[in-house]
Protein backbone atom coordinates (compact mmCIF):
# COMPACT_ATOMS: atom_id res chain seq x y z
CA UNK A 1 0.00 0.00 0.00
CA UNK A 2 1.54 3.29 -0.71
CA UNK A 3 1.69 6.25 1.57
CA UNK A 4 0.22 9.32 1.29
CA UNK A 5 2.97 12.10 1.54
CA UNK A 6 1.97 14.77 4.21
CA UNK A 7 1.13 18.02 2.27
CA UNK A 8 3.82 20.63 2.45
CA UNK A 9 3.65 23.06 4.74
CA UNK A 10 3.89 27.00 5.08
CA UNK A 11 3.30 29.48 7.95
CA UNK A 12 2.37 32.91 6.84
CA UNK A 13 2.87 35.37 9.49
CA UNK A 14 1.86 38.87 9.64
CA UNK A 15 4.31 41.42 11.61
CA UNK A 16 3.10 43.93 13.11
CA UNK A 17 0.92 43.84 15.70
CA UNK A 18 1.18 39.97 15.59
CA UNK A 19 4.86 39.27 15.89
CA UNK A 20 5.38 42.23 17.78
CA UNK A 21 3.34 43.52 20.47
CA UNK A 22 2.02 46.54 18.62
CA UNK A 23 1.62 48.03 15.18
CA UNK A 24 5.82 49.14 15.31
CA UNK A 25 4.43 51.99 12.09
CA UNK A 26 2.07 53.32 13.95
CA UNK A 27 4.86 54.23 16.58
CA UNK A 28 6.91 55.82 13.62
CA UNK A 29 3.84 57.78 12.30
CA UNK A 30 3.33 58.74 15.99
CA UNK A 31 7.06 60.26 16.61
CA UNK A 32 7.41 61.84 13.01
CA UNK A 33 4.71 62.59 10.73
CA UNK A 34 3.89 65.76 10.24
CA UNK A 35 0.26 65.72 9.50
CA UNK A 36 -2.74 64.34 10.60
CA UNK A 37 -2.12 60.63 9.59
CA UNK A 38 -4.68 58.90 11.95
CA UNK A 39 -7.38 61.05 9.30
CA UNK A 40 -5.61 58.77 6.48
CA UNK A 41 -6.11 56.09 9.05
CA UNK A 42 -9.10 56.30 9.29
CA UNK A 43 -10.03 56.44 5.84
CA UNK A 44 -8.36 53.13 5.25
CA UNK A 45 -10.12 51.39 7.97
CA UNK A 46 -13.22 52.94 6.76
CA UNK A 47 -12.43 51.48 3.30
CA UNK A 48 -11.94 55.14 1.33
CA UNK A 49 -8.40 53.92 0.84
CA UNK A 50 -6.46 50.53 0.70
CA UNK A 51 -3.75 50.02 3.13
CA UNK A 52 -1.41 50.50 0.12
CA UNK A 53 -2.16 53.60 -0.46
CA UNK A 54 -2.48 54.64 3.57
CA UNK A 55 0.91 53.86 4.01
CA UNK A 56 2.50 55.42 0.69
CA UNK A 57 0.84 59.10 1.71
CA UNK A 58 1.47 58.63 5.68
CA UNK A 59 4.86 57.95 5.37
CA UNK A 60 5.53 60.48 2.49
CA UNK A 61 4.67 62.58 5.91
CA UNK A 62 7.97 61.34 7.72
CA UNK A 63 11.41 63.46 6.97
CA UNK A 64 13.04 61.93 9.60
CA UNK A 65 16.53 59.69 9.38
CA UNK A 66 16.71 55.84 9.04
CA UNK A 67 18.67 55.90 12.46
CA UNK A 68 16.25 57.80 14.19
CA UNK A 69 13.38 55.71 13.47
CA UNK A 70 15.78 52.45 13.93
CA UNK A 71 16.30 53.86 17.35
CA UNK A 72 12.71 54.74 17.85
CA UNK A 73 12.05 50.85 17.18
CA UNK A 74 15.17 49.35 19.56
CA UNK A 75 13.45 51.19 22.16
CA UNK A 76 9.61 50.49 21.80
CA UNK A 77 9.17 47.11 19.54
CA UNK A 78 8.81 44.06 21.40
CA UNK A 79 7.93 41.12 19.75
CA UNK A 80 5.34 38.57 21.53
CA UNK A 81 6.34 35.69 23.67
CA UNK A 82 6.52 32.87 21.91
CA UNK A 83 8.57 34.25 18.82
CA UNK A 84 12.22 32.31 18.84
CA UNK A 85 9.62 29.01 19.73
CA UNK A 86 7.67 29.71 16.91
CA UNK A 87 10.91 29.97 14.76
CA UNK A 88 12.46 26.93 16.33
CA UNK A 89 9.12 24.42 15.59
CA UNK A 90 8.97 25.57 11.87
CA UNK A 91 12.15 24.76 11.53
CA UNK A 92 12.00 21.47 13.49
CA UNK A 93 9.14 20.43 11.68
CA UNK A 94 10.03 21.30 8.17
CA UNK A 95 8.07 24.32 8.00
CA UNK A 96 8.07 27.14 5.63
CA UNK A 97 8.04 30.18 7.85
CA UNK A 98 7.33 33.64 5.99
CA UNK A 99 6.69 37.21 7.15
CA UNK A 100 4.18 38.76 4.93
CA UNK A 101 3.62 42.24 6.15
CA UNK A 102 2.61 45.42 5.06
CA UNK A 103 5.27 47.11 7.23
CA UNK A 104 8.48 48.39 5.77
CA UNK A 105 11.65 46.44 5.07
CA UNK A 106 13.34 48.45 7.03
CA UNK A 107 12.45 48.35 10.39
CA UNK A 108 10.60 44.37 10.02
CA UNK A 109 14.58 43.54 9.43
CA UNK A 110 16.01 45.33 12.38
CA UNK A 111 13.79 44.35 15.12
CA UNK A 112 14.04 40.59 13.28
CA UNK A 113 18.31 41.07 13.94
CA UNK A 114 17.77 42.64 17.64
CA UNK A 115 16.17 39.58 18.43
CA UNK A 116 18.34 37.29 16.65
CA UNK A 117 16.58 35.94 13.98
CA UNK A 118 18.18 36.30 10.40
CA UNK A 119 16.71 33.26 8.66
CA UNK A 120 13.30 33.99 7.97
CA UNK A 121 12.09 34.96 4.98
CA UNK A 122 10.42 38.00 4.57
CA UNK A 123 8.38 40.22 2.06
CA UNK A 124 7.38 43.67 2.94
CA UNK A 125 7.10 46.93 1.64
CA UNK A 126 9.79 48.31 -0.27
CA UNK A 127 10.99 51.76 1.50
CA UNK A 128 13.56 54.59 0.09
CA UNK A 129 14.49 57.56 2.13
CA UNK A 130 14.15 61.17 0.54
CA UNK A 131 14.41 64.50 2.26
CA UNK A 132 10.89 65.02 1.11
CA UNK A 133 9.78 61.72 3.07
CA UNK A 134 9.94 58.01 3.09
CA UNK A 135 8.72 56.44 -0.21
CA UNK A 136 6.83 53.15 0.10
CA UNK A 137 6.49 50.66 -2.81
CA UNK A 138 4.73 47.27 -2.61
CA UNK A 139 5.95 44.74 -5.32
CA UNK A 140 4.07 41.39 -6.24
CA UNK A 141 5.98 38.09 -6.79
CA UNK A 142 6.07 39.25 -10.35
CA UNK A 143 7.69 42.32 -10.00
CA UNK A 144 4.36 44.09 -10.10
CA UNK A 145 3.68 47.61 -8.20
CA UNK A 146 0.34 47.17 -6.26
CA UNK A 147 -1.35 49.09 -4.20
CA UNK A 148 -3.95 46.34 -2.25
CA UNK A 149 -3.53 42.69 -2.38
CA UNK A 150 -0.07 42.49 -1.53
CA UNK A 151 -0.70 39.58 1.66
CA UNK A 152 -2.97 37.73 -0.79
CA UNK A 153 -0.41 37.80 -3.87
CA UNK A 154 2.36 35.77 -1.94
CA UNK A 155 -0.65 33.17 -0.37
CA UNK A 156 -1.54 32.79 -3.83
CA UNK A 157 2.22 32.21 -5.37
CA UNK A 158 2.74 29.95 -2.19
CA UNK A 159 -0.66 27.67 -2.83
CA UNK A 160 0.79 27.28 -6.46
CA UNK A 161 3.96 25.82 -5.24
CA UNK A 162 1.94 23.76 -3.67
CA UNK A 163 2.00 24.42 0.00
CA UNK A 164 -0.77 23.96 2.73
CA UNK A 165 -0.81 27.34 4.00
CA UNK A 166 -1.71 28.12 8.22
CA UNK A 167 -1.72 31.80 8.01
CA UNK A 168 -1.37 33.97 11.42
CA UNK A 169 -2.20 37.84 11.87
CA UNK A 170 -3.82 40.57 13.40
CA UNK A 171 -5.15 42.92 11.30
CA UNK A 172 -7.74 43.84 8.52
CA UNK A 173 -5.18 43.64 6.15
CA UNK A 174 -4.56 39.75 6.23
CA UNK A 175 -8.25 38.96 5.91
CA UNK A 176 -7.69 37.96 2.22
CA UNK A 177 -4.74 36.20 2.74
CA UNK A 178 -6.83 34.18 5.57
CA UNK A 179 -9.20 32.97 4.02
CA UNK A 180 -6.91 31.32 1.15
CA UNK A 181 -5.30 29.81 4.16
CA UNK A 182 -6.04 25.57 5.30
CA UNK A 183 -6.15 26.92 9.14
CA UNK A 184 -5.68 31.02 10.64
CA UNK A 185 -4.78 31.35 13.73
CA UNK A 186 -5.73 34.90 14.43
CA UNK A 187 -6.39 38.08 17.13
CA UNK A 188 -7.54 41.34 17.02
CA UNK A 189 -9.43 42.33 14.73
CA UNK A 190 -9.02 39.36 12.10
CA UNK A 191 -10.60 37.66 14.84
CA UNK A 192 -13.57 39.86 15.17
CA UNK A 193 -13.76 39.28 11.61
CA UNK A 194 -13.65 35.93 11.21
CA UNK A 195 -16.03 34.95 14.06
CA UNK A 196 -18.83 37.53 12.39
CA UNK A 197 -18.41 35.77 9.27
CA UNK A 198 -18.82 32.40 10.64
CA UNK A 199 -15.11 31.29 9.38
CA UNK A 200 -13.36 28.88 11.77
CA UNK A 201 -9.88 29.82 13.35
CA UNK A 202 -8.13 29.28 16.71
CA UNK A 203 -7.36 32.39 18.85
CA UNK A 204 -4.26 33.42 20.16
CA UNK A 205 -2.90 35.61 23.03
CA UNK A 206 0.61 35.00 22.18
CA UNK A 207 2.74 33.02 19.83
CA UNK A 208 3.23 29.80 22.16
CA UNK A 209 -0.60 29.62 21.36
CA UNK A 210 0.23 28.87 17.66
CA UNK A 211 3.25 26.42 18.29
CA UNK A 212 0.56 24.56 20.59
CA UNK A 213 -1.84 24.86 17.67
CA UNK A 214 0.45 23.90 14.86
CA UNK A 215 1.00 20.73 17.40
CA UNK A 216 -2.35 19.41 17.11
CA UNK A 217 -2.86 20.07 13.51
Amino acid sequence: MSQVSKPKTLVQCDFDGTITEEDVSFSILDAFANGDWRQLLAEHREGKISVGCFNQKAFAMVKASEQAMIELTRRKAKTRDGFQRLVNHCSRNGFRLVIVSNGLDFYIKEILGHVGIDDVEVFAARTEFHPDGIQVQYVDPNGNLLNDGFKEAYAKLFLGEGYRIIYVGNGVSDIGAAQLAAHIFACGELLRYCNKANIPCTPFDDLNDVVKGLQIL
